[in-house]
């Protein structure tokens, strides 16, 4: 890159990164009667340089780049603040029809602190496959010939007192829809599933009935 290039470059940025500078000088000059000495000597600027500014005739390069900032600020905004200066390049480029680099939207961006909000990502759940999903094998076909053919269960939660949580795991039979065996807990976890099976199969020991359930992550790792 020439070197006159690159000064004309660094000059139209080192005046956008003092604009926001000396125009809250004016504005807190202006509208709230703060004195320029006192407010420049607070910043350690020296005040011939913001009379200067105030004062200037700026240049097309610097016009260039306050155009640029007052798009990408309306971009910025329309998104939510969630691109960052890739997409702004991209977008801006693609609706005026021009062709900034990356270089320079990032270096513009970064000096008034536009910068992508992080989303935070969804959790992701297991999905369930037949590897840690016994086929379904019922296919809602919930009707019985005789008892301990076919076995129910589900996790129930209820809510009690001050945001207390309790769970209710039960199996039914699905002949006369009894209740064959069923455990309470204060947490949703396998031991109470187990709990509840093994009360079951301690009641019918010579049962071998189909086990149906719902693709809750503890059945899951049960049958895993």
């Amino acid at each position: 890159m020439k070197k006159s290039t690159r000064n004309r470059r660094e000059a139209g940025l080192s005046g956008v990164r003092q604009e926001s500078i000396y125009l809250a000088i004016k504005e807190l000059h202006e509208k709230e009667a703060y004195p320029v000495e006192n407010i420049c000597r607070i910043l350690d600027l020296n005040r011939s340089s913001y009379y200067k500014w105030l004062h200037r005739s700026k240049s097309i390069r610097e016009y260039e780049n306050e155009a640029l900032l007052h798009k990408l600020g309306y971009l910025y905004a329309e998104f939510h603040g969630i691109y960052g200066y890739r997409r702004l390049t991209d977008e801006l480029n693609a609706r005026y029809e021009t062709s900034y680099n990356y270089k320079r939207i990032y270096r513009l961006t970064q000096l008034v602190g536009i910068k992508a909000v992080i989303r935070r990502k969804r959790p992701q759940y297991q999905r369930s496959t037949p590897e840690v999903t016994a086929e379904n094998i019922l296919s809602r076909d919930f009707t019985a010939e005789k008892l301990n053919e076919k076995w129910l269960t589900d996790v129930t939660e209820f809510k009690y007192g001050d945001n207390a949580k309790l769970y209710l795991s039960a199996i039914l039979d699905l002949k006369d829809k009894g209740v064959v065996s069923f455990a309470m807990g204060r947490s949703n976890n396998n031991q109470l599933v187990f709990d509840t099976f093994d009360l079951a199969v301690s009641k019918y020991p010579g049962a071998h009935p189909m086990f149906h359930s719902d693709r809750g992550f503890q059945v899951r790792q049960e049958v895993a």
